[in-house]
């Protein structure tokens, strides 16, 4: 086990960060954006095929009307700004979450990025924004539900194979290893499904701060694991 294929990220401690430099909060998630491009290019350099990161959940909207306004503006320009670059450097950005509740604008923005990369293969960027697990999981036992409903499957059909074709993540490997920064120890509602056995690595280290060394020593405490797939270890 060497490169793990997919690669998330739950990049947290951008407030903290700013927070130490008594900035406001929207600097450290502006400094966070750097980080996340630096990983963005490491990943690409060295095989990874597939990046997830979670970049707005949807308990984020309870955060103050400014920060939400300013994280809503910053990915507009992230957008705009990057996507030439994203292009040329063969990334494929796909959006994972909820678009039902963004503005007509955001949905525009997110479907102009896709359509301008949907043919790069060199690394799948997957933005996981306004994105929550149980969301997720109880929107595709909705969806199911309405099909059994129609009469387009019947209960025996649903197995954990169909299921995953109701996610987000359609047609996505589930991530070999789980990062988290910022030196929290939960998984805050992230892949709840597609997480179910990856492996995990947590580091105090605040995003903004998350260079290419630390992510080595993530992907090196990777290569030294197991996987056992759910098996219970008898060592």
């Amino acid at each position: 086990m060497s490169i793990p294929d997919h690669v998330a990220i739950i990049m947290d401690g951008n407030g903290r960060w700013a927070r130490e430099r008594m900035m406001p909060r929207y600097y450290g998630h502006r400094a966070g954006v750097k980080a996340l491009k630096q990983i963005v290019k490491y990943a690409g350099d060295i095989g990874i095929r597939m990046l997830t990161v979670y970049a707005f959940s949807t308990e984020n909207w309870k955060r103050p009307a400014q920060e939400v306004k300013s994280l809503m503006q910053l990915m507009e320009q992230v957008f705009s700004v990057e996507l030439d670059e994203l292009a040329a450097n063969g990334v494929r950005v796909r959006i994972i979450g909820d678009r039902g509740t963004v503005s007509p604008k955001q949905q525009r923005i997110w479907e102009i990025a896709e359509e301008r990369t949907k043919d790069n293969d060199r690394l799948l960027l997957n933005v996981a924004f306004n994105y929550g697990g149980r969301m997720e999981i109880v929107s595709a036992a909705r969806a199911i539900a309405e099909a059994v409903v129609l009469g387009r499957l019947k209960p025996q059909d649903i197995t954990e194979e169909l299921f995953t074709q109701y996610l987000y993540t359609k047609g996505l490997d589930d991530p070999d290893l789980i990062i988290r920064t910022g030196g929290e120890l939960r998984i805050s509602n992230f892949l709840l499904w597609q997480g179910a056995y990856s492996e995990w690595y947590f580091t105090d280290t605040l995003w903004p701060d998350f260079g290419i060394e630390e992510f080595e020593k993530a992907l090196a405490s990777f290569r030294q694991r197991e996987r056992r797939f759910g098996g219970i270890s008898d060592k």
